[in-house]
């Protein structure tokens, strides 16, 4: 008896010590769309591009072991929040990262604050994460739907498309999206005629393309994404949408999305990103070492920024000195961010990632020269032009910030 207590006492000192241990360890957890409407521009490719950059930071940070673990949210707002609460509270998580799903990007937003811990979005568009839901522990660091709205709506308006009616995904996002975008088209002297609502995941948008055509709007705006959005633009090929006259403005797509629908549907579509694996050597560079480790696909923008996020998490965490939630996000706030899609852009007090973005208009078949050779840069959008300001008011952190 008195052996079997020492060794009970011993296998649970054994265990105490490991508990200790692993809590020690600098934990991130990428928390993505494993099999769903966004597992092309997020889901494993999330994965690889946070495993890289735990990687090339050495696989530790201040001294600690990075330890990497991901989980499937399912698009689902209750299912991110038990995970991310899971993660925070019994399973040593500092920092969630991605979170595809506005929805469940807001839910986990405040599920970090309340904990003081940080998180970093890339996939998640709405711009209330910068907005109303602000957090001090909390990043937007990829791309929002007023960001987009900057590029591709200003743009279409100001060439000449002055009448819209909205194709929307009848949720957080698309009406975020419809929002900030309408706002770019009327400040830009534009006007919205109309727009419908759809439920996620449609298959049939006939019904819908028919009002856009009755509405005789120049331009059809697509508040969606991921497969709504390359179902909607397909099944408006085929009702000769573009033929008869009407543009097609895709708000927000990724280049999974064009290598989709293939160049001959997608080509003429301009739309706006953060990030191209072709602009330059430094993103030619790491899109390739992706490439190697992804069956040749190139990474999407919230792919390449989750990257980026996660190799500034870790280098604040070094210069911090610690993994405490609020010192490390200050530390965050206060690094300018550079890597290869980032050149000393600096991190506002909301949280937003200050960066350039670009407008994009998809090649022709004959225009391009190879696989994923798909974007030829229209014009470069400030980061100051492409801030997210109309949400700055709402946030109190821009208040004692700037």
């Amino acid at each position: 008896m008195k052996t079997w207590i020492l060794a009970c006492a011993a296998a649970l000192l054994v265990g105490c010590l490991h508990t200790a241990v692993a809590a020690e360890d600098v934990k991130i957890g990428v928390l993505t769309d494993m099999a769903g409407p966004d597992s092309d521009n997020s889901g494993a490719g999330s994965v690889l591009a946070a495993q890289m950059a735990v990687e090339d930071a050495g696989g530790t940070a201040a001294g600690r072991k990075v330890v990497l673990i991901s989980a499937d949210h399912q698009r689902k707002a209750d299912v991110a929040s038990a995970l991310a609460t899971r993660w925070y509270d019994n399973e040593g998580v500092d920092v969630v990262v991605d979170v595809p799903l506005s929805s469940a990007a807001l839910a986990v937003q405040e599920i970090a604050r309340q904990r003081n811990r940080v998180v970093l979005f890339s996939t998640a568009a709405t711009s209330d994460l910068t907005g109303k839901a602000c957090s001090p522990t909390g990043f937007h660091w990829t791309y929002d739907t007023e960001a987009v709205a900057n590029g591709t709506a200003a743009a279409v308006t100001k060439d000449g498309g002055k009448t819209w009616f909205f194709i929307t995904s009848d949720y957080a996002f698309g009406h975020a999206l419809e929002r900030d975008a309408t706002k770019v088209i009327t400040d830009n002297g534009g006007k919205v005629v109309g727009g419908v609502r759809h439920p996620v995941s449609a298959s049939d948008f006939s019904a819908f393309l028919l009002q856009a055509q009755l509405s005789k709007a120049q331009v059809v705006g697509l508040a969606n994404s991921a497969t709504d959005l390359t179902t909607t633009i397909r099944q408006a090929n085929e009702f000769g949408i573009q033929a008869g006259g009407q543009k097609l403005a895709a708000l927000l797509a990724f280049i999974s999305d064009v290598h989709s629908l293939g160049l001959p549907v997608a080509k003429g579509i301009r739309l706006t990103e953060s990030f191209y694996w072709d602009q330059n050597d430094e993103t030619r560079a790491w899109s390739k070492r992706f490439a190697e480790r992804s069956g040749g696909r190139v990474p999407t923008m919230n792919q390449a920024g989750v990257y980026s996020a996660v190799r500034h998490y870790l280098k604040a965490v070094d210069a911090a000195g610690t993994k405490d939630g609020p010192v490390v996000a200050a530390k965050i706030h206060e690094i300018p961010v550079n890597d290869f899609m980032s050149k000393n852009v600096k991190v506002l007090p909301n949280g937003w990632v200050n960066r350039d973005f670009y407008l994009f208009e998809v090649k022709s078949p004959a225009e391009s020269k190879g696989p994923w050779d798909y974007y030829k840069l229209i014009a470069t959008v400030p980061a100051d032009v492409a801030k997210p300001a109309a949400t700055h008011d709402a946030c109190p952190l821009m208040k004692k910030g700037g």
